[in-house]
């Protein structure tokens, strides 16, 4: 019988069969180029399909898939199908829809495209040769973009992706065209680690080699437990996320609908057809009418919805076509996807076009990727224009040499071929020359002009130096610092091409007087807000903290000295004097290497604001010569002889580290422009602790590891926005960026803040509620530090092993976790604790010893996690997961032998782990028998904390384990494909076997459970009624299995009829209402 797809239209309810291919003939192989037939894993758990029907199979994938069916996806059963399984590309799909799309090619030339993208994929570029085929707008047609539902969409579950002995299953694979380019991973709602457990098995399958071929092909990636998004977790640990490929790590976003769809228009009715043959092909044919089944069927639940947003025909093409760069660095290609505000940013930007709007401002905080928007709109304006006959030229324009060499290298490193304009003449050979591209190649390209050289010539060019044929799209950087309509050159270049569409980006509101730029440029295109920011995990709140007393009564007596010896004089000068300069940098340092140690983070980076040039010198100075001589400056430093010797605190800290810290001065007139990029990359790779600078840097300068902000003077309106988000960026496990006010900015921020309130007020109205500020709050402060004080008060946090002994008395991991999480908030807010007066906490804690003492109690927290997971078989799928991961990361590597032996280790954990959880049947005699066996394992010895023998024959165990329950693990799936994959009767059949006294033959069995299979799941489907009524189905049962009996001619008694009966009817309620087997 030919293979069958399960398709929907609107209106209609058809079963869509392809009788040309013949796919029950498919054989396996695994050769290179053959095909691949393979029965597909549904339900793969650690516990029985019994206490797994409400399950994330259950409760999320299928509901997932049932609704792609109704966005127009086509439902392909693996049994049956036919694929290659070293790419699985559907070749037959493949072959039919690249066909369709290029009639005037033969059939030869559409194999010759699939072997070209299935060679493509063996390049170690992470899949770009491959992008390029995909949206090549030349050549063969491997998409329609223009007319997306020309397209051939296709929905499968439990796709393997194997290569040897190493594979994963997504839970559920798009084919577009035939090719497998999007990948859906689900948990179920409030699972133990939410998605960061996917995440991380996600990011150990991407560094795998082995799996490179899928990653390159592989475009987009969803993952979901179905859950709204939770707005305080550092990480994300509910919702659906979405993320592109990676050979490193996979970097999740949220996604936040902005537009309103007509789902009545956009969705196919349900089919009741369809969604029985899914759920039989799934085994599940019994929770079709069960009560969370129908609810979690709601196109509007999270993950139905963010389909929706991202799958969807038209979506999915924007996308794939717009939403995807390849960003080169020093450590190789990046595969970046889109931010959600940059989707719609340039939504909104064509909707203005369509509108005959030819200018607008866009405001995305700081950190929200402006420079990429640009990019990413070079592409898809390219193409708007073009299919208009216009061809669009690029300008990117900045006001200072060093965001030009920033623009340009972001440009660069996507691909874009930059064009630089620094002078007057090669603007006007630029705006005057016909064409619209530099570059002889005819890729696309922008021009990045720095108008800082010539933005007061009011002559440049002329009115006439434009082609109708040619429309100019001008991107303005930071368009809040209020160019100047009159006199200026900005402005002739404007009233040079009034045609020309102008594009303002700013990351900060446009306050104050600089809302007369949107006098100049116009209202607001889209808007992204800090709170919106934060929310998302783009960005930190930040955290001020002020100065001590005992250090400003220091500083104002530094000042007297200073005024005495000199008699007054200027203001630069007294705070470039050295009696100031060094208490100050003595004060930066202590603070630095504490909050190094108190965040158990020795990465993070500090800046210096200084109050001058002069100061920022003298820091430098004073810095060599008392806290690292051997450190390497651009310019020679005079010794400062008067340095006192550093505090004790610095000396331990660098002989713990074995290396000073070391620090860079960036000034516009201090060493060559080389020698200062190089000082900020070595400042952004970690090779440089601290940063002293005076205006350079404060804006457009993102490095996340910047953590520290010491502010040596007052910056004003959208200056200060720009320098306080320097720190904002997500970094690691990070909760706020820090900082350190020498200059008393409170009032300055106040004033800004409350015009940057003034203008949401204006923008957003009634919304404004919905705005949290850039600071964390004295009243959230204080709120958290009571927290801290009542979670704390019971321990003793000044020795670390009578702590360690105490919460290991503790059992209970509620309260083990608020332990854990009032530790790490007393790690970010201990100078706030200073700052308010919180004396009894800070003589609670020595914060040298804070971090270990939250490494202690995070360590407790795994390990009951891990106990849990081993003494309870409740939903031990997840726990399990949990707890072998856990451990994974709890090794106290000592030296490089322990490191091999731990890695070994952590990859047997990991392969046992995935061996149990690929059992099906918890209830068989032998797999009860090694699971003991991994308890007695567990309950042996904390597993991470063993000698390296001890390490080795816990090594030699788990892998006596892992065999033995591959080899189980073996039979039970060649037992489950005797039942068409249904866990349910393999299940039975071994219950049968284990009783002894029905029949000896398994052939015999499996014949009548196969019947009672075939007439039990055509009555569960077709009667809604029928699973609601336990005694009715119980009794129909009981007549189907009497039958089955009689037919096999089995010597029975009603003993064994009641056993089978039961146990049939238990498998098929429980996978009804979701309640663990007895």
């Amino acid at each position: 019988m030919p293979h069958a797809y399960y398709t929907q239209a609107h209106g209609t309810k058809a079963l869509l069969r392809t009788p040309k291919y013949n796919y029950s003939q498919a054989i396996p192989c695994t050769g290179a180029g053959k095909e691949h037939s393979l029965l597909p894993h549904h339900c793969l758990s650690f516990a029985s399909p019994d206490s797994m029907a409400f399950n994330e199979n259950t409760r999320v994938k299928l509901p997932a898939i049932l609704h792609l069916c109704r966005l127009g996806y086509t439902y392909v059963p693996l049994r049956g199908a036919k694929w290659d399984a070293d790419t699985n590309i559907f070749t037959d799909i493949f072959l039919e829809s690249v066909g369709r799309l290029n009639p005037e090619l033969t059939p030869a030339d559409i194999k010759k495209a699939l072997e070209d993208v299935s060679l493509t994929l063996d390049n170690d570029d992470l899949g770009q040769a491959c992008y390029k085929l995909l949206t090549a707008s030349s050549g063969v047609k491997l998409f329609d973009f223009n007319d997306p539902t020309k397209n051939s969409y296709h929905v499968v579950t439990e796709l393997t992706y194997k290569n040897g002995e190493d594979e994963f299953r997504p839970d559920i694979t798009l084919l577009f065209n035939g090719m497998p380019l999007v990948f859906i991973e689900v948990k179920k709602p409030n699972n133990l680690e939410g998605v960061l457990a996917e995440r991380d098995r996600i990011n150990t399958r991407f560094k795998n080699s082995k799996f490179k071929r899928f990653v390159n092909l592989s475009q987009l990636l969803v993952f979901s437990n179905n859950m709204e998004y939770d707005t305080e977790s550092i990480e994300p640990v509910q919702g659906v996320f979405y993320s592109t490929t990676s050979y490193e790590r996979a970097s999740f976003n949220c996604f936040r609908e902005e537009e309103n769809f007509d789902l009545d228009a956009l969705l196919a009715p349900e089919d009741d057809a369809l969604e029985t043959a899914v759920l039989k092909d799934n085994n599940l044919a019994a929770i079709k009418h069960s009560p969370e089944f129908l609810t979690n069927k709601d196109p509007k639940n999270p993950t139905n919805r963010v389909l929706t947003s991202l799958c969807s025909k038209e979506r999915i093409a924007s996308v794939l076509k717009y939403a995807i760069a390849y960003v080169r660095g020093s450590k190789g290609v990046e595969k970046h996807i889109m931010r959600y505000p940059q989707f719609f940013a340039s939504k909104a930007i064509e909707r203005k076009l369509d509108a005959g709007v030819k200018k607008g401002i866009i405001w995305h905080t700081q950190g929200s990727g402006k420079t990429a928007l640009a990019y990413y709109n070079v592409h898809s304006l390219t193409d708007y224009f073009q299919g208009r006959g216009i061809i669009p030229k690029f300008f990117f324009i900045v006001d200072r040499l060093d965001l030009l060499e920033q623009a340009k290298r972001e440009f660069v490193s996507r691909g874009l071929k930059v064009h630089v304009v620094n002078s007057r003449d090669e603007m006007v050979r630029d705006f005057s020359k016909p064409g619209a591209i530099h570059n002889d190649r005819g890729e696309r390209e922008i021009t990045v002009v720095n108008i800082q050289k010539f933005r007061d010539e009011t002559d440049v060019i002329k009115g006439g130096d434009y082609n109708i044929g040619t429309q100019r799209v001008f991107f303005l950087d930071e368009v809040h610092r209020s160019y100047a309509p009159d006199g200026s050159f900005l402005a002739n270049l404007v009233n040079a091409d009034r045609n020309a569409i102008q594009i303002g980006l700013t990351g900060t509101p446009l306050i104050g007087s600089d809302r007369k730029s949107k006098e100049i440029f116009g209202d607001y295109i889209h808007k992204y807000y800090y709170n919106a920011s934060i929310a998302d995990g783009y960005t930190l709140k930040l955290i001020r903290e002020g100065i001590e007393t005992e250090y400003k009564v220091l500083l104002k007596q530094a000042l007297k000295e200073i005024e005495i010896l000199k008699g007054g004089g200027k203001r630069e000068e007294t705070f470039a004097h050295p009696k100031f300069v060094e208490p100050m940098l003595d004060y930066i340092v202590e603070d630095f290497v504490n909050s190094r140690m108190r965040l158990d983070d020795h990465t993070i980076g500090g800046m210096v604001v200084c109050d001058s040039n002069k100061q920022a010198e003298q820091l430098l100075r004073i810095f060599k010569s008392k806290y690292n001589p051997q450190l390497e400056t651009l310019e020679e430093q005079e010794p400062y002889a008067m340095a006192a010797e550093p505090a004790a605190l610095y000396g331990d800290y660098t002989a713990r580290h074995k290396k000073a810290l070391t620090a860079g001065l960036i000034l516009h007139d201090i060493g060559s422009k080389d020698e200062r990029k190089k000082q900020i990359e070595d400042f952004k790779e970690g090779k440089i602790d601290l940063l002293f600078v005076y205006n350079m840097l404060l804006t457009g300068f993102d490095a996340p590891r910047l953590k520290k902000l010491y502010l040596g003077r007052k910056v004003k309106s959208h200056n200060l926005l720009q320098t306080l988000t320097r720190v904002n960026r997500t970094y690691k496990r990070h909760r706020y960026g820090y900082v350190v006010d020498f200059a008393d900015i409170t009032k300055e921020f106040d004033a800004t803040n409350k015009a940057y309130f003034d203008e949401l007020q204006q923008e957003l109205g009634d919304e404004l509620g919905h705005y949290s500020s850039l600071f964390k709050s004295k009243e959230e402060v204080e709120a958290e530090l009571a927290e801290i004080k009542e979670q704390l008060f019971h321990f003793d946090l000044s020795n670390a092993e009578i702590f360690s002994q105490q919460i290991s008395k503790i059992q209970d991991r509620t309260e083990m976790l608020a332990i854990k999480k009032a530790l790490e908030n007393a790690k970010s807010l201990y100078n706030l604790m200073r700052l308010f007066g919180h004396y009894d906490l800070l003589e609670k804690f020595d914060f040298k010893k804070l971090g270990q003492l939250y490494n202690e109690a995070a360590h407790h927290l795994s390990l009951l996690n891990l106990h849990e997971a081993v003494k309870h078989n409740v939903d031990s799928t997840n726990l399990l997961n949990v707890a072998l991961e856990d451990v994974i990361f709890l090794f106290r590597k000592v030296s490089e032998d322990e490191m091999v032996i731990a890695d070994e280790l952590k990859n047997s954990l990991r392969k046992t782990r995935e061996a149990f959880n690929a059992n099906f049947d918890p209830k068989d005699p032998e797999f009860i028998s090694l699971y003991e066996e991994l308890k007695r394992l567990f309950d042996k010895k904390d597993l991470d904390e063993v000698s390296q023998e001890e390490m080795k024959g816990n090594i030699v165990e788990l892998r006596k384990i892992h065999d033995k329950v591959n080899e189980l693990n073996r039979r039970n799936e060649l037992l489950r494909s005797k039942y068409a994959n249904d866990p349910k009767y393999a299940c039975v059949h071994k219950r049968i076997l284990e009783r002894g006294d029905i029949s000896k033959r398994e052939s015999q069995i499996h014949e009548m459970l196969s019947d009672i299979k075939q007439e039990t799941d055509e009555a569960v489907s077709g009667n809604s009624k029928l699973m609601k009524n336990e005694a009715y189905f119980e009794g129909m049962l009981l007549k189907l299995v009497t039958q089955a009996l009689e037919k096999q001619k089995l010597d029975w008694d009603p003993a064994g009829a009641d056993f089978i009966n039961a146990a049939v009817v238990r498998q098929y309620m429980t996978e009804f209402h979701g309640r663990a087997a007895s």
